[in-house]
């Protein structure tokens, strides 16, 4: 298959991340390829998830802060209608894409493992993954990391 020229690191040496291809709440189709050349926050999270909902808000203010240099992307993984969490986001006044990420085990599994919710990826401008979040972070964590990679 075609690469996006993304890399996940796994060990020291980069392995091409596939072209993952999601829609938006929308149905508006996006690709992980339209996000290079940026640092890369993806988020995956739920609305019935307490800690998910904390992180959200700082999120937002990370998003309007660095939007210039900086992809936040919102992964759904409830099972319900996605109605139901573009309310939710406009509720928190969400000001990134948040994708339907319910049943797509290739997107957990490019941007994986998973061992429970929130878990952000941060990917640098070269496409590597930074580093791997499972729980909530706070802010300052959130920026000591994204900081230097913008």
């Amino acid at each position: 298959g075609q690469g996006t020229g993304l890399t996940i690191q796994f060990s020291d040496k980069p392995v091409p991340l596939p072209a993952v291809k999601v829609t938006d709440l929308d149905g508006r189709a996006l690709s992980s390829a339209d996000w290079q050349g940026k640092v890369i926050l993806i988020n995956f999270w739920a609305t019935w998830c307490g800690p998910c909902r904390a992180e959200i808000p700082e999120f937002v203010k990370m998003q309007e802060r660095y939007r210039d240099h900086l992809v936040i992307v919102g992964l759904s993984v409830d099972e319900g209608s996605p109605d139901a969490v573009k309310a939710f986001a406009r509720e928190l006044g969400v000001n990134y894409p948040v994708l339907d990420g319910n049943g797509r085990d290739d997107v957990e599994d490019a941007y994986g493992p998973m061992w429970g919710l929130p878990t952000s990826v941060i990917i640098g401008r070269d496409g590597r993954v930074v580093k791997r979040q499972t729980g909530a972070a706070s802010k300052a964590q959130f920026n000591a990391i994204i900081q230097p990679l913008l």
